[in-house]
C-alpha cells in the first residue's frame, strides 16, 4: 500500500475516533486549496450533519480531540475544514523507501477488475500543418492514456487522421493550380501546410476556384481520375510526416484510423436511417433532427452529397465498440467541439449505443502572445519551427555549459532537453486553460519549465552518485 493511502487511512481513522462513528473513508480526505494550509484537508459537512452543528463549530470540535501523532505533526481549523500537517522527515522516508523498492512500478496499480478504455487523440489533418495546437492535444492525450494504465485498467491509445474533406481539396487545387511544377522539399508535410494556408486566402474572393475545389473533392469521394490519384500520392506526404512526430515524441498508437476508410460505410449507413426515419432531407441537405433533446441539428451530407465530419465518425464509434469490446471510449479534441460531441453521442444513443461510456475531452486553445492561432491565415507555430527554435537555443546554452563535450553528446542532450520541453509546456496548465505559448520563456533555463527540472534532477543524480 503507498504511503500517501495509507496516510490517508490513518486521518480517516483519527477522525473517525474523535466523532465516535464510521464517518469517513480514505477518499474523503482531499488537497487544501492552498498548500500553506497543510498538507490534506477533512470537509466536515458528515460530521456536522450527524452531530446537528454547524460546520465550522463540527471541525473546532473535532480538533480539540486530535493529537500529534508519528504520522500528523499539527491541525488547524478553517472554516468547515480541518487541514493536517505531516511529519515531513517520516513522510519523506517512507516515500523514498517505497520508489527505491517498487523502482519504476512506483505509482502503478493493480486492481481486480480492469476497463478496456480506448483514448482517441492526435487526430490531425493531412494536407494542413502540424502546429501547437496539435502538440496539446498528443501530449495529453498520451498522459491520458499512461494514467489510465498506471491505475491498473487496459489502455488503448489510438489515433483518428481527417485525411478527406474541403481542406484537402483546397490544398490540392492550390497545388494543382499554381506549384505542380515545384520542386518538391525535402519536408513535403510541412509544404502542404504552407499549400493550405495559401489557398485559403486565395479562395477569399476566388468563386471560380470554390466551385473547382468542391469538383475536386467531389472526384476524390468518389475514388476516380487524376485528383483521386494525386490525393492518394500527398495523404502519404502527411502521414510520413505524423509518423515522424509521432516517434520523436514517442508517442504509441495500437491503432490508426482513416476517415477515407469509414466515408463509405458512412454513407451507406446515412441511407439505411434515412429508410428507418432517423435522418431526414432538409433542404436538399441530410440531417439528424436533434431539437427535442435541446441539441439542435446535427448536418451530415451537404446539399451537394459530400460529407461531413458525422459520416465517418459514426461507423469509427461503432467499430470501436464492436471490434474492441470496449468499456469506455475517449475522445480529445479542443473545446469548440463540445457542442458536436454531444450531438454525436445523442444520435448514437438512438441507434442502440445507450449505456456505453462515450467522454469527450475538451481542452482549451493554444495562442500565440498576438493571439488566436489559425492554419487559414498561416499564422501559427508550426511543430517543426518550434523543434528546431528550442533545439539551437538548448544546444547554444549546452555548449557554453559543458565546453568539453563532443557535438554528439550534445545533440543526445539536445533532443532529450528539446521534448521534454514540448511535452511539459503543453502538460503544466490544466486542460481548462488557454495557453499562451511565450518562445522564449518555455526555452528558459530557470523557474517552472522543463529544461530547469531536468537539470535539477540530473545534478541530484550527480549528487547521489558521488556521495556513494
Amino acid at each position: 500500500m503507498y504511503t500517501i493511502t495509507k496516510i490517508k487511512e490513518h486521518i480517516a481513522s483519527v477522525v473517525n475516533h474523535s466523532v465516535g462513528g464510521d464517518i469517513y473513508r480514505p477518499q474523503d480526505i482531499v488537497l487544501p486549496p492552498d498548500p500553506a494550509l497543510g498538507d490534506f484537508s477533512v470537509p466536515c459537512f458528515k460530521a456536522a450533519k450527524e452531530s446537528g452543528m454547524p460546520p465550522a463549530d463540527a471541525a473546532r470540535k473535532i480538533i480539540n480531540s486530535i493529537c500529534p501523532d508519528s504520522v500528523i505533526s499539527g491541525t488547524s481549523a478553517a472554516g468547515p475544514y480541518i487541514n493536517f500537517t505531516l511529519d515531513k522527515p517520516a513522510f519523506i522516508s517512507s516515500v523514498l523507501s517505497q520508489i527505491s523498492e517498487m523502482k519504476e512500478s512506483y505509482g502503478t496499480y493493480a486492481i481486480e477488475k480492469p476497463r478496456k478504455v480506448m483514448i482517441e487523440f492526435s487526430n490531425g489533418n493531412t494536407h494542413k500543418e502540424y502546429h501547437v495546437g496539435h502538440l496539446r492535444n498528443v501530449a495529453y492525450g498520451d498522459s491520458i492514456a499512461r494514467i489510465i494504465r498506471a491505475n491498473g485498467h487496459e489502455s488503448l491509445p489510438v489515433s483518428y487522421i481527417n485525411d478527406f474533406g474541403i481542406h484537402v481539396a483546397k490544398t490540392l487545387w492550390c497545388y494543382e493550380q499554381f506549384h505542380k511544377n515545384d520542386p518538391l522539399p525535402e519536408n513535403k508535410g510541412y509544404f502542404l501546410g504552407q499549400l493550405y494556408a495559401e489557398a485559403s486566402k486565395r479562395l477569399e474572393n476566388d468563386q471560380v476556384g470554390k466551385n473547382l475545389v468542391g469538383l475536386t473533392m467531389k472526384k476524390i469521394e468518389s475514388r476516380q481520375g487524376y485528383e483521386y490519384e494525386l490525393w492518394q500520392r500527398t495523404r502519404q506526404w502527411s502521414i510520413d510526416q505524423f509518423q515522424s512526430i509521432y516517434d520523436e515524441l514517442g508517442i504509441r498508437f495500437q491503432n490508426i484510423f482513416y476517415e477515407s476508410e469509414l466515408i463509405d460505410k458512412g454513407k451507406e449507413l446515412v441511407n439505411e436511417l434515412l429508410k428507418k426515419d432517423i435522418l431526414r432531407f432538409s433542404e436538399g441537405a441530410v440531417i439528424a433532427d436533434l431539437e427535442k433533446f435541446g441539441l439542435g441539428v446535427l448536418v451530415l451530407l451537404r446539399s451537394d452529397g459530400t460529407a461531413l465530419y458525422p459520416v465517418a465518425d459514426i461507423p469509427l464509434a461503432i467499430e470501436k465498440f464492436n471490434k474492441y469490446s470496449l468499456d469506455t471510449s475517449i475522445v480529445l479534441t479542443d473545446v469548440r467541439q463540445g457542442f458536436y460531441f454531444k450531438q454525436l453521442f445523442k444520435l448514437l444513443d438512438i441507434l442502440g449505443y445507450h449505456g456505453k461510456e462515450m467522454i469527450h475531452l475538451g481542452y482549451e486553445f493554444v495562442k500565440l502572445p498576438s493571439g488566436m492561432m489559425s492554419s487559414r491565415t498561416g499564422n501559427i507555430i508550426t511543430y517543426e519551427e518550434l523543434k528546431e527554435s528550442i533545439m539551437a537555443r538548448i544546444k547554444k546554452e549546452t555548449k557554453k555549459r559543458h565546453p568539453e563535450w563532443d557535438y554528439e553528446r550534445i545533440m543526445a542532450n539536445a533532443r532529450k532537453l528539446t521534448f521534454g520541453a514540448l511535452k511539459f509546456e503543453m502538460l503544466k496548465v490544466g486542460r481548462d486553460s488557454i495557453i499562451t505559448f511565450d518562445i522564449e520563456q518555455a526555452m528558459r533555463f530557470d523557474g517552472f519549465t522543463s529544461v530547469y527540472l531536468q537539470y535539477v534532477t540530473a545534478r541530484i543524480e550527480s549528487i547521489v552518485r558521488k556521495s556513494g
